[in-house]
């Protein structure tokens, strides 16, 4: 018997995700929005912000989306490094909103020069800031993004200015990248390559290396160009009182990431990669003790209520085929031929949620339907926000 044919029966739903609990709860101040790339973080986080600030949160939205989509929506001509408040027609009305609602844009570079600014000072500041390799690792190297995601998340909590953060975690190709990043970030700059590149000649490792360490430069300087060397030892130099100040916040900030007044919501889309991305998630929030709140599926398709949703696949096709041979009513042939195809597209995402949800029993987990049309304004993210509160999904047809 083929799976279209076999009789469908219930299937336990999982428990619901209560959002706007979450989201109401005075000891929540940080949802964490995380998952791997083009799963529909950004909108999910604004959606949730949106959300929070009309139902009285002073909220804030940090966001990684270079897209001008977001800021389009939120009624904004850019977002940038600054918060900038986010005032719909009917708050300018004073009908809605009892909360705030700020928006602001991740800025990698700016957010590692503050670093640099408030820590050290102005002389070996400049000189940092001015120099080739520092340019480099702040626009380019990896995990920085996600590094400097957590060190803004830091700056903000330490303002006191919020009720609720919530942060669109970087869009990497995998999702524990914003857990691994400062970690990788910190290893790197105080490895024993770069700490051997960049000691000085006098050292007795070096005079003991003697010839070897010279063709060893020599080599890297053809790769990298005669000047990288000079540039890494100069950055290494003038950082090396940063550094200390620079791994602290980053260890203090990813110990705060385990309180209990952070949540982490994990998003995914029914498909293998973003729910395998989103199980290896789970377990590392759980190995590190923090705290899931919750699993988004994002762009699901559910069936429409009604009698039709319990029509199966085959017996969908078998009414298709029998109308298809007598030559009549066309077009109720080709409806239950997408019935078919829907059908079939909702097992197949029902399956595999199911499979990732049987690793992780118990996990909270809300579904969010697919649209036609992208978010462009504010009445679509509070659409999108209504579905993360676990209002009736929107289907097609």
């Amino acid at each position: 018997m083929t799976e279209a044919a076999r009789p469908r029966t219930a299937r336990p739903e999982p428990p619901p995700l209560d959002v706007d609990a979450l989201i109401d709860d005075v000891a929540t101040r940080v949802v964490v929005c995380c998952g791997s790339g083009g799963v529909g973080k950004t909108t999910t986080a604004a959606a949730l912000a949106l959300r929070a600030a009309e139902r009285g949160r002073r909220t804030v939205v940090i966001t990684v989306d270079p897209a001008r989509r977001l800021a389009q929506a939120m009624g904004l001509d850019r977002l940038d490094h600054t918060p900038r408040p986010v005032t719909s027609q009917e708050d300018a009305e004073g009908s809605s909103g009892r909360g705030e609602l700020h928006a602001m844009m991740l800025d990698m570079k700016r957010t590692f020069d503050e670093i640099v600014e408030e820590h050290a000072d102005p002389e070996r500041a400049r000189r940092i800031l001015a120099n080739p390799f520092y340019r480099s690792l702040s626009t380019g190297f990896s995990g920085t993004q996600e590094y400097m995601a957590m060190e803004k998340l830091g700056q903000l909590r330490r303002s006191e200015a919020w009720d609720l953060i919530v942060v669109d975690t970087p869009p990497s190709r995998s999702a524990l990248d914003f857990l691994d990043a400062p970690k990788r970030l910190g290893r790197f700059l105080d490895g024993g390559l770069v700490r051997f590149l960049t000691a000085p000649k006098g050292n007795g490792v070096l005079r003991f290396l003697g010839a070897g360490f010279d063709v060893v430069g020599s080599v890297i300087g053809r790769i990298t160009g005669p000047g990288f060397l000079n540039d890494l030892r100069s950055f290494v130099s003038a950082f090396d009182t940063v550094f200390g100040g620079f791994q602290e916040r980053a260890e203090r900030t990813y110990r705060s990431l385990r309180g209990p007044d952070t949540a982490f919501l994990v998003v995914a889309a029914p498909e293998p990669d973003p729910l395998r991305e989103a199980s290896f998630f789970i377990e590392r929030l759980r190995r590190d003790s923090m705290s899931p709140a919750g699993l988004v599926l994002n762009r699901t398709h559910p069936l429409p209520a009604g009698p039709a949703a319990e029509l199966s696949a085959q017996e969908a096709l078998e009414a298709a085929e029998s109308l298809e041979g007598t030559g009549e009513h066309p077009l109720a042939a080709a409806a239950l031929r997408l019935h078919a195809e829907r059908v079939r597209a909702r097992e197949r995402e029902l399956l595999l949620r199911d499979r990732t949800l049987a690793a992780h029993p118990g996990i909270r987990t809300v579904e969010v339907a697919d649209r036609a049309e992208a978010v462009h304004d504010l009445n679509g993210l509070r659409g999108i926000g209504a579905s993360l509160a676990g209002a009736a999904p929107e289907t097609e047809g």
